[in-house]
């Protein structure tokens, strides 16, 4: 990873960067992120995406498995999947920088037509590669173009194709290839997934998702678990406690009040969840997670 990258990193996510640490950019999918000390456990379903760590450490936790990424490393999703991170060394002399670009999976099916790249055998939805040169480069020159506002509408497409194509090339080919394999068991996947992702707080019938999907039901359930670790009902469920979990932190939502707006009926039956998944009730969880928030500056 080039110190001109982070430069380039650091310039924009020093003076863009939220509350939470996290740098929106013009370009669609890009977000920078920054960290000035190690942090909180964060649980997400995370999309199809790509992370480049420019400066600091960060774990990550999927499944069984546990990934440690240094400077010059890069993480490539190429599934909806559940994962808890956590920055675990970042200091405000040094802090933690990172770029995260979501995958396209139109773009990456294009060049698989394009180049015509060969199918491989399935891999694991989460891998983890020291970054390759190319693709640190057009990290680099996406994120000086962030310099030039006038520029990102003609040249982001080609940058993002560009990113695409060195994936689809080095270390990460393998695994951004099940993202783009037209008709591939990820991709009807893909579309329940979509379809909970916008319904998440309503009852979603499995049969409504199989159609979704293109599959009958027991085909769903087996392809769906084998490529998030989850079922359906456990993956709607694991999205609206993230959510509830969400709205407490940042908007000051009341336990009630974030469990109904989530689509459960129960305050009960959402706080045993609840503390099932993060290990505590919601609002002694809320509150230890407020008192450990870094100060920003």
């Amino acid at each position: 990873m080039t110190d001109t990258l982070l430069h380039a990193v650091r310039r924009y996510a020093d003076f863009h960067a939220d509350a939470n640490g996290m740098a929106a950019t013009p370009i669609p999918g890009l977000t920078l992120v920054r960290a000035t000390s190690p942090g909180e456990l964060q649980y997400a379903i995370a999309r199809p995406l790509l992370a480049l760590v420019v400066q600091g450490n960060k774990r990550v936790l999927m499944g069984t498995g546990c990934f440690d990424l240094s400077p010059g490393d890069s993480m490539l999703i190429s599934a909806d999947v559940p994962t808890v991170s956590q920055v675990t060394c970042a200091s405000a002399g040094a802090p933690y920088f990172s770029l995260v670009l979501d995958l396209d999976q139109a773009v990456t099916e294009q060049l698989m037509v394009d180049v015509n790249v060969a199918l491989g055998a399935r891999t694991a939805p989460l891998s983890v590669e020291p970054t390759d040169p190319d693709v640190a480069d057009t990290a680099r020159r996406l994120v000086r173009l962030l310099d030039h506002p006038t520029a990102v509408t003609v040249l982001q497409a080609q940058l993002v194709r560009e990113m695409h194509y060195w994936l689809l090339a080095g270390r990460h080919g393998p695994a951004l290839r099940n993202l783009g394999t037209a008709g591939s068991n990820v991709q009807r996947v893909s579309r329940a997934v979509a379809l909970i992702r916008a319904e998440y707080d309503r009852p979603l019938r499995v049969e409504r998702l199989a159609e979704a999907a293109g599959m009958s039901p027991s085909s769903l359930h087996q392809h769906f678990r084998s490529l998030t670790s989850l079922s359906p009902l456990q993956f709607q469920k694991q999205l609206r406690l993230i959510e509830a979990r969400r709205r407490m932190l940042n908007e000051g939502a009341s336990a009630s009040d974030a469990a109904y707006s989530v689509g459960y009926e129960s305050v009960p039956q959402f706080t045993r969840e609840y503390g099932r998944m993060f290990g505590a009730p919601p609002a002694r969880d809320v509150r230890q997670a407020k008192t450990r928030m870094p100060v920003t500056n």
